[in-house]
């Protein structure tokens, strides 16, 4: 995969969350990494699909994303899917707890990017969809197609 580069700073997307979850609010995080971590990222090795947050003991915390092995770390790699820490402020992680403590409510990661060359994460909280909500979202987006398509035909 290509290096980031400043044209397109996204290192990785959850395209799966919009699909599964209905977004309430985002922000945006810093996160703690080790070097080849930071390596592996700016290649583009990071799969946020099963990736979730838990704020403990005062700290968000980022489980279950797995950043690929760095080819050139040797002994000095990282661990697969370790458990990462967020760097937020103190009132967002208040926040993010208080929504928490809500029925059916989850923070998930929606997208890693470069921002003035520190690697960001962005973050939602979210609420789960039914089954229903989820073809409902699906003909909306196929109607929408069909519209833009027959559009594009006339002119």
């Amino acid at each position: 995969m290509p290096r980031a580069t400043p044209n397109d700073p996204i290192l990785a997307n959850n395209r799966k969350a919009f699909h599964d979850y209905t977004i309430v609010e985002k922000f945006e995080a810093g996160i703690q990494l080790t070097g080849t971590e930071v390596k592996s990222c700016r290649d583009r090795a990071v799969q946020l699909g099963e990736g979730y947050v838990k704020i403990e003991n005062g700290q968000a915390f980022l489980y279950n994303v797995h950043i690929s092995v760095y080819g050139f770390g040797n002994r000095f790699n990282h661990e697969v899917k370790r458990a990462r820490r967020l760097l937020l402020h103190k009132r967002e992680i208040r926040k993010l707890h208080q929504q928490l403590s809500t029925k059916g409510g989850t923070l998930i990661p929606l997208k890693m990017y470069l921002k003035t060359g520190l690697i960001k994460l962005e973050i939602a909280y979210c609420q789960g969809k039914t089954h229903a909500d989820q073809r409902e979202t699906l003909r909306k987006r196929e109607a929408d197609m069909d519209m833009r398509r027959n559009l594009g035909k006339r002119g």
